[in-house]
């Protein structure tokens, strides 16, 4: 029963493209429509589900290490219209999580990392974000071509900045050294200055000047006391401990499906293996790809 549904799932009338009586067909299938891309629409449908057909018969065979492959088709960097300026700026030691969103004119600096599910859409105005600052799970960054006051806005986020999980930064300006808490939203106009710390959930609203050396929190944010000496130590730590973990992750996303495959082998090996086994068994083994060795095997220089 399993072939006869796949064989007419196949050969369905709507993945060929071919009308059945009384049925109506999109507008985009058909307009303009010639004879050789429906056919070329109709092989690749039946390429496309004997692919799946192979993707699911594999892991059936793989049995308990068997996982499907999780490609994002999520396009992360991406232009916006026609404009020169409208291509986001980003280079190689930028991390960007395969499903976060660079959209329009963005410039990152270097050592920065955008994590997994944050949005920088600058379709309307640029966003420009410094060195080794990190824009953390969901955080969402927008600008402004008018607002309450009329005003167009760029959002300018500084050096070694950390923006919690969850935050929104709206047409605001983040000077060099600060932190913006988890959920914590700045608002239009809004310039948060160096070395200060807006709370988890706070909200400054717009045109709100956060001044150096000071801690804000509430809804809405206001002053609550002078950052630490810790704490501005605290704020330069977690820049260069994001900038490394960034380093990590931009390594483990680029890795090929050779890797990947590589490293679950070994976590499987690990997880399944006791850890004496090898010894007990006087077995040398590659610690890279756990494959078996002579036993006295030398590692050349």
């Amino acid at each position: 029963r399993g072939k006869k549904f796949f064989f007419w799932k196949v050969f369905d009338f709507r993945i060929l493209n071919i009308p059945e009586s009384g049925r109506a067909v999109n507008s985009w299938d058909t307009s303009n429509m010639t004879s050789t891309s429906a056919i070329s629409r109709s092989i690749g449908s039946i390429l496309r589900s004997l692919g799946a057909l192979t993707e699911s018969t594999g892991i059936a065979m793989q049995g308990s290490r068997g996982s499907p492959s999780r490609l994002s088709v999520h396009q992360t960097i991406q232009p916006f219209g026609n404009g020169k300026d409208m291509v986001p700026k980003i280079p190689r030691e930028v991390f960007v999580a395969p499903n976060a969103s660079v959209i329009g004119s963005v410039e990152i600096g270097a050592h920065s990392g955008v994590y997994y599910g944050a949005v920088i859409r600058a379709d309307v105005n640029s966003v420009k974000i410094g060195k080794y600052t990190n824009i953390q799970d969901n955080v969402v960054v927008h600008v402004a071509k008018h607002n309450a006051n009329n005003r167009s806005l760029d959002t300018i986020i500084g050096d070694n900045v950390t923006v919690g999980h969850g935050a929104t930064l709206h047409a605001c300006t983040i000077k060099d050294n600060a932190v913006v808490g988890m959920g914590a939203v700045v608002m239009d106009g809004a310039v948060v200055e160096s070395n200060t710390i807006v709370g988890a959930g706070s909200l400054v609203v717009p045109n709100t000047v956060v001044k150096s050396g000071q801690v804000w929190a509430g809804r809405p944010a206001k002053y609550v006391r002078d950052v630490t000496v810790g704490e501005k130590e605290a704020i330069a730590q977690a820049a260069g401990d994001y900038a490394r973990l960034s380093a990590v992750h931009c390594e483990e996303n680029s890795k090929s499906f050779g890797e990947v495959e590589l490293d679950e082998a070994r976590r499987w090996d690990r997880r399944v293996r006791d850890p004496d086994y090898d010894v007990q068994n006087q077995v040398d083994r590659d610690p890279e790809t756990r494959a078996m060795r002579p036993v006295g095997y030398v590692v050349s220089e």
